[in-house]
């Protein structure tokens, strides 16, 4: 039987809303993960190559017992290993950051902001490489923005997962949809994994300058004044976000829906942006607004931390399923990776 029942944990977040209140511009798609001159490297260590709640009343566990795993096609999560049949806690957890593949828009070069638009082929496949990173560590939930191509990354890269657990979109909107989107198996349940959108951790919103191309925008205002709209902490875009009102709700978001959910051993993946996944970076590595302008995120590039003791600490991005000895794993993550292989040959 379920330790929770999901609708109670769904029915705490905030609902998807409005589809912006924040923008989606993306920056440096060729580089990987890294700080610029004033700050430490983020050193990845690897190559590129390498709200539907109310379901019934056992459904969605947030905390999974050895009881809810079918020994013919389950497996339990480091956070969930058993003795005796009693759970073992543990106080690690594993977090992974994945700035969605390429857009349509990235493609054309256009400001994108909160404008929806889905992923390029070229996106598609970076959301499956990302998928092939991480296919390895555990996944009990995943949360992303209200935008398409943050939710199609984490679908593709799920779908690599060698878990085979299938990601459900919670739709929490209105009583009908959660009624019209009921799970009435319990098998199925343990089978799947919850995804929570939410608007919070949408891109920035990057007003009047939505839909315009990059290069003649600079042409039109000036370099100095678009690259202060794009780089500074501060200072938005004509009726726009700027990154510290993009960090303000992006990391409130975090701390009381997805923090929480670490601290209880669950393991989680945020597919979301540029601009709200550097918020979320400058919370987990303390840096300062003159650090946080200069970091580079590389869009379909999982970046992986460890929950332990209350702390975060970066891992690096995993390099593949095929990397024996990744540097990324801990040892209970190490010890979930063996349980695959000997279940999976």
């Amino acid at each position: 039987m379920a330790s929770l029942v999901f609708r109670q944990a769904v029915s705490s977040f905030p609902s998807a809303g409005p589809s912006c209140s924040s923008g989606c511009h993306h920056d440096s798609r060729n580089s990987l993960v890294k700080l610029l001159p004033k700050v430490n490297k983020i050193n990845l260590g690897c190559s590129a190559t390498s709200t539907c709640s109310s379901v019934h009343k056992h459904s969605w566990a947030l905390q999974a017992s050895t009881s809810q795993i079918s020994v013919a096609d389950t497996i339990s999560s480091p956070s969930n290993d058993t003795t005796n049949d009693k759970p073992k806690k543990t106080n690690e957890a594993a977090l992974i950051l994945i700035r969605h593949g390429e857009s349509m828009w990235n493609e054309k070069n256009l400001f994108t902001g909160c404008v929806d638009v889905p992923l390029t082929k070229k996106g598609v496949e970076e959301a499956i490489e990302a998928g092939k990173r991480i296919s390895n560590i555990p996944v009990d939930m995943i949360f992303t923005s209200s935008l398409i191509r943050a939710q199609m990354t984490a679908m593709l890269a799920m779908s690599q997962h060698r878990r085979r657990k299938v990601p459900i979109i919670m739709h929490n909107e209105s009583e009908q949809a959660k009624s019209w989107s009921e799970v009435h198996s319990e098998d199925t349940i343990k089978q799947s994994i919850p995804v929570v959108t939410a608007w919070q951790l949408n891109e920035r919103m990057y007003g009047k300058l939505q839909g315009l191309n990059k290069q003649e925008t600079a042409e039109k205002f000036g370099k100095e004044k678009v690259h202060e709209w794009r780089r500074s902490y501060d200072i938005p875009p004509p009726d726009g976000e700027s990154l510290e009102m993009c960090a303000e709700r992006a990391v409130a978001y975090f701390k009381e829906n997805i923090e929480t959910q670490l601290q209880s051993g669950q393991n989680i993946v945020i597919a979301a942006h540029g601009n709200s996944l550097r918020s979320i970076i400058m919370y987990l590595d303390a840096l300062t607004s003159e650090e946080v302008i200069n970091l580079e995120l590389s869009t379909g590039i999982p970046l992986l931390y460890i929950f332990k003791e209350g702390k975060f600490m970066r891992r690096g991005s995993p390099v593949g399923p095929t990397e024996a000895g990744v540097y990324a794993y801990t040892r209970r993550l190490a010890a979930y990776r063996q349980k695959l292989d000997d279940m999976l040959q």
